[in-house]
């Protein structure tokens, strides 16, 4: 397996971001993987997801907003961030342009995706995975974050803990019900950090992810 780590180009304006693809020697799918707010690509659940993703078979290439490549806590405007999405899709096809593609994120970076996809739904991207879909602030239950993914027309997996306090199970449960490309995984007793316990939730959200790409 290898990592190759250069720089991305987002644009004149917004300038370059550090990512890294990790593959083996027969990947079956290319998957973008865009981190959350509150940490960057190198965060240890961001690599060890990344690395897990590679050994099962998928070529993962994972970036940094610029928001998170120039230290700063507030994550970056919808429309950088739909700019740094774009790149990462571009780049991935280059990389291996064959092969199908998965948009992927955790949190904030799985919303912006699924946002700059349903604003632009002839990139060709084959599907999104979201690592914990974030519905809604937390203590505050609602689904507006939702209303895009009714524009979304590729099918899409949502991985979500049962005690995600940014998505009350209810309520992540009606919206995937009402879409018709949507499959929703539960994950017991598993928080949006996907923590349960003493769990080991990574060999699970891998398993699942590689599962739905190739059904």
């Amino acid at each position: 397996m290898d990592t190759q780590a250069f720089k991305l180009m987002i644009s004149s304006a917004v300038g370059e971001v550090s990512a890294k693809y990790t593959a083996s020697d027969s990947p079956v799918c290319n998957l973008t993987l865009a981190h959350g707010a509150g940490a960057g690509m190198d965060h240890h659940f961001m690599e060890e997801l990344a690395t897990s993703l590679a050994e099962a078979g998928a070529a993962v290439l994972r970036f940094n907003f610029p928001f998170s490549e120039q230290g700063k806590r507030r994550p970056d405007s919808p429309a950088i961030a739909h700019q740094t999405i774009a790149a990462a899709i571009a780049k991935a096809r280059t990389l291996n342009p064959h092969l199908p593609l998965i948009a992927a994120g955790k949190s904030f970076g799985g919303r912006m995706t699924s946002q700059y996809l349903a604003a632009h739904p002839d990139v060709g991207a084959d599907g999104i995975v979201f690592y914990g879909f974030p519905l809604h602030p937390a203590g505050k239950p609602s689904t507006e974050r939702a209303e895009h993914l009714r524009l979304v027309r590729i099918p899409m997996l949502f991985l979500q803990g049962s005690r995600d306090a940014l998505a009350t199970w209810a309520l992540i449960q009606s919206v995937c019900n009402s879409l018709p490309l949507a499959s929703l995984v539960r994950l017991e007793g598993a928080d949006h950090s996907f923590k349960a316990g003493k769990n080991k939730l990574l060999p699970t959200l891998v398993s699942e992810t590689l599962k739905w790409v190739s059904h």
